[in-house]
């Protein structure tokens, strides 16, 4: 199957960076492959809390269900990579995010995640609340 043609930074709706450490790289001297779902929680947060307010109710907790990334270039220190991050569908209880990691505007890798609000009284799956999803429709391709 040819892969899947790379995303640009058009295809995102909300943005953030991340400072490439030194101690992120592996024994090949590049970024290793864990710290890129890093940079996906990274961008996760920056719209599952806005301002550092969650926009989940009191009582209730965003798990991750899947995570997948491909990767397309290496990544590698020093520098900053920018992830985008877009709303590809809003389920019931659940969203899926779209994200590209980018440096130097070369889309190193994107990934698809897909995330639950849980009630944490009774740890399942609970109906996404009118405000988020007023909040996450906005963001969404």
């Amino acid at each position: 199957m040819p892969p899947t043609p790379a995303p640009t930074r058009d295809d995102f709706k909300a943005w953030t960076s991340d400072r490439l450490r030194y101690c992120d790289t592996d024994r090949q001297g590049h970024i290793n492959n864990a710290v890129f779902a890093t940079f996906c929680e990274s961008g996760r947060t920056s719209i599952l809390f806005e301002d550092g307010k969650p926009i989940a109710p009191g009582g209730y907790a965003w798990v991750i269900a899947r995570l997948v990334l491909d990767f397309r270039s290496e990544l590698t220190w020093p520098g900053e990579v920018e992830t985008g991050t877009a709303v590809a569908r809003i389920g019931t209880s659940s969203i899926t995010l779209k994200q590209g990691m980018f440096k130097d505007g070369v889309c190193a890798a994107d990934a698809e995640t897909v995330i639950v609000l849980m009630d944490e009284s009774t740890r399942k799956a609970a109906p996404l609340p009118p405000e988020a999803l007023a909040k996450l429709e906005k963001l969404q391709v």
